[in-house]
């Protein structure tokens, strides 16, 4: 038995000026081959469980490329193309199977649908080919990755801590097709008129809870694999937005399992959008919390949904406000990153920080603040992740300095953009996040991953940025209408 194992993962923001090159994926983790195997054959990660599974059955592996970035922009044509060249060439070379670790949110120049795509070029090249493929929560699903796999699944956790759980629950229902111990299953898609919120997504509240629970209780009778997809609203694409699949046995039972969980999450759609709250009033209410850590979250430039990680405006007004030891998890800044650089740990610097990137589709120019502190550590970014989400995955942040300001606020300033999904953004730099009052963590809802077990209380800070909860100040011209909440619609049928 042969496989063809692949990752290609990008959630692309339209509205993010952030450019998706190939010089990003490699920034974050490119590999092919041999290199592949060996950055992800200890991870958690659905491409770590496709090379288990592969062992388990004494398959032979082909692993032509495994690649991610840190969400931005559209992925350039050409880097698209480098990224799915060797994996085309790889199934046109022969194979029995193909397992692939996709994202569900790619958009790259000349295709809005970067994952359907691709397969609909392996299905072309290989027409009974049997496929398998994960996607993240935030896949905004379209009928053509339906059209051209065997069986898909998406993450039923957000943070995303089961990526190994249903990497295998969908790669033992494709391995037992191409061993002849299975019929190929059936598929059922339900697109919800539906502009679900990224921040009312966290899987441990409502509404997901009890679209994740739906799930569990379809398979809990037998279904072999049930998604709710939250989707991505940061994509001017038609099919973004909350989706279902399901896979059955036959056709019946997937349709039907289908539109019992698309009906619940249909009746809960109020609750998938964000109701904003006043960044001073919000911020004072936080300084008033004796007992720490308090987590401060800037949903609005979380560069895990493609922010430029470097807008000022929440730092500025907690600094305002005169919160103290808070520790800022992080800024996107490389050139301040030099300055300390220079300068040297111990040394006083003034930094224009941040606010280097203009947000053209806000209306919005960077905005840099004015600051003087001291350089307190300087490293060269690299950590390995120790909890649950990413797990044994090798971070890179790129050359990385804390600031000291004022002697109340340490800033991790960073060369790479990074996600504070895991302590390891501050422990790596010599701060216990477990001992400061305030973390300031520029996340939405994977900074629970590592930090909610810290957190005594938290808030949610709206400032500026191209990752807004505010659906509303956003120019969709592609995105598919009527949909709530942007049309005021109350019935829905597939």
């Amino acid at each position: 038995m042969k496989l063809v194992l692949a990752m290609m993962k990008h959630e692309t923001n339209t509205f993010s000026p952030i450019v998706t090159d190939w010089a990003r994926f490699e920034a974050w983790g490119l590999y092919t081959g041999q290199a592949a195997i060996d950055a992800y054959a200890k991870t958690n990660m659905p491409l770590g469980v496709y090379l288990q599974l592969a062992r388990e059955y004494g398959a032979e592996v082909v692993l032509p490329m495994a690649a991610e970035a840190m969400p931005g922009g559209k992925v350039t044509a050409e880097a698209y193309q480098r990224l799915t060249d060797p994996i085309l060439a790889a199934v046109a070379a022969g194979c029995d199977g193909c397992l692939l670790d996709l994202h569900g949110a790619m958009v790259a120049e000349g295709t809005d649908d970067g994952e359907g795509t691709l397969l609909e070029k392996i299905r072309a090249i290989a027409p009974d080919l049997p496929i398998a493929v994960t996607l993240d929560l935030h896949c905004n699903l379209t009928p053509r990755m339906v059209r051209n796999c065997t069986a898909l699944i998406g993450y039923k956790t957000y943070p995303h801590v089961d990526m190994d759980v249903v990497a295998r629950q969908v790669g033992r229902i494709v391995m037992e097709v191409i061993a002849g111990k299975r019929q190929a299953p059936a598929m059922a898609l339900r697109q919800l008129p539906l502009l679900s919120q990224t921040i009312c997504q966290g899987t441990d509240d409502e509404p997901m809870k009890s679209a994740i629970a739906a799930c569990r209780e379809e398979e809990a009778r037998g279904l072999p694999a049930a998604t709710v997809f939250g989707g991505f609203a940061m994509a001017d694409i038609e099919h973004a937005g909350a989706s279902i699949i399901t896979v059955g046995k036959d056709q019946a039972e997937a349709d039907a399992a289908a539109d019992r969980i698309a009906a619940r999450v249909w009746d809960t759609r109020d609750i998938h959008i964000y109701r904003h709250r006043d960044l001073q009033e919000t911020v004072a209410k936080a300084k008033q919390v004796k007992d720490g850590p308090v987590i401060l979250l800037d949903h609005a430039d979380n560069c895990g949904s493609g922010g430029t990680q470097d807008v000022m405006t929440v730092i500025e007004e907690v600094l305002r406000q005169g919160l103290e030891d808070v520790a800022v998890g992080a800024v996107w800044d490389p050139a301040a990153v030099q300055q300390m650089q220079k300068a040297g740990v111990g040394a006083t610097v003034t930094l224009e920080l941040g606010g280097k990137s203009d947000m053209p589709s806000l209306g919005l120019k960077g905005k840099p603040l004015k600051l003087t502190g001291r350089v307190r550590t300087i490293t060269d970014g690299e950590w390995i992740v120790r909890g649950p989400m990413y797990t044994g995955y090798k971070v890179m942040m790129g050359p990385t300095a804390v600031l000291e300001v004022e002697g109340r606020m340490q800033i991790v300033v960073v060369s790479r953009h990074h996600e504070p999904w895991d302590t390891g953004v501050f422990t790596s730099v010599g701060i216990d996040p477990q001992h400061k009052r305030y973390l300031l963590l520029k996340s939405r809802i994977h900074y629970r991953a590592g930090f909610a077990p810290l957190a005594k209380a938290t808030f949610t800070l709206d400032g500026e940025g191209v990752t807004t909860s505010d659906n509303s100040i956003l120019k969709y011209e592609k995105l598919r209408r009527p949909i709530y909440p942007l049309d005021r619609i109350n019935d829905w049928h597939q």
